[in-house]
């Protein structure tokens, strides 16, 4: 089983994003029984809110469903619990190198770095453009899958 955690600032936009387009290409290339797929943010401003409106348009035109989901903290237990801990910006990495005290297993690592185009996920609650955060988002996910698949056995 490979626990993935996606990490962005709220939890609300780019995260649950990540986590709900991962579900959806493991789904469909039947290794869902293989993962563990969750999201959470590094701040407590949107603990408890559902997936930000547009953000939850836009998994839906694709024929995502993100209903349940609520924002949630990261926890410093979470660094033991999960394989990889994704984060979509620089500060989301330096947040979670504080909240989980440092990265000494080598599991932190931003969503972009495994694609060919290494960089940032621009957060959609400032730029609100959802359509670029989608496509950066869905190629992260096929870039990680791709890399897992390659690169990992599953633990039992």
């Amino acid at each position: 089983m490979i626990k993935i955690l996606f990490i962005c600032h709220g939890n609300i936009c780019r995260s649950p994003m990540a986590e709900f387009i991962m579900k959806d290409l493991v789904k469909k290339a039947g290794l869902e029984q293989g993962f563990q797929i969750e999201s959470a943010a590094t701040s407590a401003e949107e603990i408890g809110n559902p997936v930000y409106p547009p953000a939850r348009r836009k998994l839906a035109e694709h024929g995502i469903d993100c209903s349940g989901k609520t924002a949630r903290q990261l926890r410093n237990s979470d660094y033991e619990k999960y394989d990889l801990l994704i984060g979509m910006e620089h500060a989301n990495l330096q947040n979670m190198y504080r909240i989980c005290g440092g990265d000494f297993s080598n599991k932190m690592h931003l969503l972009m770095d495994f694609t060919d185009h290494p960089g940032e996920v621009a957060d959609p609650w400032y730029t609100g453009d959802f359509d670029t955060t989608w496509r950066d988002v869905t190629d992260g996910c096929h870039a990680l899958l791709h890399h897992i698949q390659k690169n990992r056995t599953p633990s039992h």
